[in-house]
Order: C-alpha cells, then structure tokens, then sequence
C-alpha cells in the first residue's frame, strides 16, 4: 500500500483529532493499493466516529479499513500450507 504522503500529513496533524476532521482535512488524498486505488474519505468512513488521540492511532485506523482491494492475492499465504478441501488450494501438478 502506498500511501502518497498521507502518513506524512496524518503525522503533523494536530491531535485529538476526529474521523471527521481527518475526512475533511485529507479526504480527497489517493491511497495506491495492489488492487486499485481508494480516498482518504471512503476508507475513513468505513468507521465510526471516534476521536484519535495519536498520529498512531489515526495511521492504524487507516491501514485496518482499507478494502479488499489492499489483499494481494485473496486466500495466499506463504506460511501455512493449505488447508485440504480449500477452495484456494492449487491445482496438482505431476512431474
């Protein structure tokens, strides 16, 4: 996720701050995700109103209400095997 400099602003914003201000003050940013892009605005008003007391706590609220389009490939993980009977796991290959 790149987030075009909106962290940097989120950052000298004057705390507590609500969604609200947040929306109203970067709303119209652009957030370049693996999938497609999203605004300030439509990933903040996933929320509720609340008030953020850290540039922290607004960055974290940022990052968690991001849409799917911020999933790279839905259901991958390179850690875990893949469950049997997943609808992701791949098609056997035979060598």
């Amino acid at each position: 996720m790149l987030l075009n400099g909106t962290g940097e602003v989120i950052d000298d914003h004057d705390y507590p701050a609500t969604t609200d201000e947040l929306i109203e003050a970067y709303g119209d940013r652009v957030l370049e995700l693996p999938n497609g892009t999203e605004s300030v605005e439509d990933v903040l008003a996933r929320l509720e109103s609340e008030t953020f007391e850290t540039p922290e706590d607004a960055r974290f609220a940022v990052y968690t209400a991001v849409s799917r389009k911020a999933i790279g490939r839905v259901g991958y993980s390179d850690r875990d095997p893949t469950p049997v009977g997943s609808p992701y796991s791949p098609d056997a290959v035979s060598f």
